[in-house]
């Protein structure tokens, strides 16, 4: 462990079944009202919502809502439900839904007291917030974000063709976060799926990179060899809790911070998957995976050692008589095979874009560094071309 660090994260876990439970016992901490926030209306259909409003009400809770949350949520939704929790004096924002919905709770509770524009502020400029924050808490029904228990927000403008991310300090993580694996279990095979693959990239963009003997990266291995054993028993058994409780459990320990400590980090996947979000509006996991092995094919040559190290350790690929190189290859092929077995899309023309469409999302992608290689935009339109 090379690096200095600081580490605390505020977020209280309820984790298992029955874990919707304790919420009364939360509510109790705060005012009487609540700003509740899902989407687009799944949980009605499956009775979560009935439930939750149940325990709002007998905490004698006043209930304003906020439904709609798109899976990309936009700056024209965040308008709105800064509008909302204003007019309600929202004592509490309750998200109830996947990583969207909690993304977008957060970008609500800092934007509510904020005097400039929120896009402008936090997204544009990356500024911490300096006003009164609404705080959140999470009842999560899909797995991959790991926004249940972090700072980040991510947020999508579709005039200026941007969908970008902010990662807020501690203050703005949820109070705390409610989580049951049995809720998880209605959503869509291919939403399922696409979460798989949020957390897989989550870890890697953590663990490619640097060389040091780093603790953080043993905890990654860890995380990778159960999310990939318990990925092949749920997209066969949706409903195999034990599959679906670890796969939940591994997405907030994928993005919680904790394996970040000690390390740089490469969020190139990211920028690369939510620029093509951005011109598509393209499921968030899915644009992840149709990039990712052009990009780590690409960066290869320069994180040669872990790329070999990810082979062996995670995909158990043989090192006898192989060059580095081989054995780090044999390691990206054998996760292509498992990306295919599991089902996922393996290229943007998939989502939806076409050649005439790369120079665009180019310009949409933010070069990051932290990575084994700072990509040019020469080199961001060359992966989004393999990608194709």
């Amino acid at each position: 462990m090379n690096g200095n660090f600081e580490y605390c994260n505020p977020t209280k876990l309820y984790f298992g079944r029955n874990a919707l439970d304790n919420l009364s016992k939360e509510l109790s901490g705060y005012g009487k009202n609540v700003l509740l926030v899902y989407g687009g209306g799944s949980i009605k259909k499956n009775g979560i919502y009935d439930r939750v409003v149940k325990i709002l009400s007998e905490c004698g809770k006043n209930v304003t809502e906020d439904a709609g949350v798109m899976p990309n949520p936009t700056v024209n939704k965040l308008a709105e439900g800064i509008e909302r929790a204003r007019n309600s004096n929202a004592d509490l924002i309750l998200a109830v839904g996947g990583g969207s919905v909690c993304d977008y709770a957060k970008a609500v509770s800092v934007s509510v007291n904020c005097s400039e524009d929120p896009w402008e502020k936090y997204f544009i400029r990356f500024e911490e917030p300096d006003c009164k924050i609404i705080p959140v808490g999470c009842i999560l029904t899909m797995v991959g974000t790991g926004s249940e228990m972090n700072g980040g927000s991510v947020i999508t403008n579709h005039e200026q063709k941007l969908k970008i991310g902010h990662v807020f300090g501690e203050e703005v993580f949820p109070k705390f976060s409610i989580l049951d694996p049995e809720f998880t279990f209605t959503i869509p095979k291919y939403q399922m799926i696409s979460g798989i693959y949020d957390i897989m990239s989550h870890i890697l963009e953590q663990y490619f990179s640097g060389d040091d003997d780093n603790t953080s990266d043993y905890i990654s291995e860890g995380l990778l060899r159960s999310l990939i054993h318990s990925a092949g028993i749920a997209v066969k058994d949706p409903s195999d809790y034990e599959a679906r409780s670890n796969i939940m459990w591994t997405a907030t320990w994928a993005l919680n911070t904790l394996i970040a400590k000690g390390k740089t980090t490469d969020w190139e996947v990211h920028m690369l998957g939510q620029a093509v979000a951005a011109h598509t509006d393209a499921t968030h996991g899915m644009t992840l995976a149709a990039v990712s092995l052009p990009y780590y094919k690409h960066i290869l040559p320069y994180g040669l050692k872990k790329f070999r190290r990810y082979a062996v350790n995670v995909w158990g690929i043989s090192e006898e008589g192989k060059s580095d190189e081989k054995i780090a290859l044999e390691g990206l092929e054998a996760m292509e095979k498992w990306m295919r077995d599991i089902g996922l899309v393996m290229n943007i023309s998939a989502l939806g874009v076409t050649p005439e469409m790369i120079e665009g999302i180019t310009k949409s992608t933010l070069i990051m560094t932290g990575g084994y290689k700072t990509l040019t935009e020469d080199e961001i339109t060359e992966i989004l071309k393999n990608s194709l």
